[in-house]
């Protein structure tokens, strides 16, 4: 058994689940500013329309949110197996994963935002933001498509800009080999 990478392991779960936490938070809490919710309030209503939109837009900020936290986990590995062991670079990953997890939530809540303005500014002559407080199932179906798609194709972007910020651990001469 190797302790270390137990502990690594064990250190990228909590770190995971923090993110999660962090994400679920303001998630719920930007989007419910944006559709004039309460969310606790919606679901002891029963709004299943608010639910609905409220379960995307969580889903779709955790699609975005990933990155940082896998890159993140990657760096940390290569950190951990690169002989020697700099604890240097550990404090150096710590501040770039805090950085990037801020940065993917903020961009992520903002592109979700911005989501849901273009779905009300796209159908003049409808509230839909209305229609979802209000709990119409088709109003709330199709914004949350809207975050989804928006999510998924705005992901690979943002995990570009991401990977700028990881400082990865410059690899030994010959480690690195072409594939034959």
């Amino acid at each position: 058994m190797d302790l270390v990478l137990l502990l690594v392991g064990l250190v990228k779960v909590v770190f995971g689940g923090l993110v999660a936490a962090l994400g679920i938070w303001l998630g719920l809490r930007g989007l419910s500013r944006i559709l004039g919710t309460n969310p606790v309030e919606e679901l002891r209503q029963g709004n299943t329309a608010a639910g609905v939109v409220h379960a995307a837009s969580l889903l779709s900020l955790g699609l975005l949110v990933q990155h940082a936290v896998q890159a993140t986990s990657d760096a940390v590995d290569l950190t951990v197996r690169t002989p020697p062991f700099q604890p240097l670079m550990v404090g150096k990953l710590l501040a770039v994963a805090v950085l990037q997890v801020g940065l993917s939530l903020g961009v992520g809540v903002a592109v979700l935002s911005m989501g849901i303005l273009m779905f009300d500014r796209m159908t003049p002559g409808i509230d839909e933001l209305a229609e979802v407080r209000k709990g119409n199932i088709a109003a709330a179906l199709i914004l949350s498509a809207i975050l989804v798609v928006l999510a998924l194709l705005t992901a690979p972007g943002l995990q570009a800009a991401l990977n700028g910020l990881i400082p990865f651990p410059q690899l030994p001469e010959g480690t690195l080999r072409a594939p034959a």
